[in-house]
């Protein structure tokens, strides 16, 4: 399931960018990409607690995603805020992984999946 999630995020990182509209203003998706960006984050936290030895591997997806939507002002500081109001929310919380992280993490890359596949469907060219 993971690695679906990430074909698909990476398909959606490359399929979102759209030159055609100004940097600066809103694209309709952008709901949907700070919440990816959100879970981006809670997962980064989770995973390396949770002892997956993934290292940097959800920012770095997060990273991929900001440079294939190359974002500024403030959709950029969005998708920012985004990613690291996840990680802080969870690093408050979890301290060790328990068996609600990993649940945590299952429901995130699901929710996450989705929102890939649903972003790719409608708005990919």
């Amino acid at each position: 399931m993971r690695h679906a999630f990430l074909a698909v995020l990476i398909l959606l990182s490359t399929s979102l960018a759209a030159p055609s509209r100004a940097q600066d203003a809103p694209a309709p998706f952008d709901g949907d990409l700070q919440r990816l960006a959100e879970i981006l984050g809670t997962l980064h936290y989770l995973r390396g607690i949770c002892g997956s030895n993934e290292g940097a591997k959800w920012r770095n997806e997060m990273q991929a995603l900001i440079d294939a939507e190359t974002p500024s002002g403030d959709r950029r500081a969005r998708m920012i805020a985004g990613f690291n109001r996840g990680y802080n929310g969870f690093q408050q919380t979890y301290r060790t992984c328990t068996p609600a992280a990993a649940v945590a993490i299952r429901r995130y890359i699901e929710e996450g999946s989705k929102i890939s596949r649903d972003l790719t469907a409608r708005y990919a060219n």
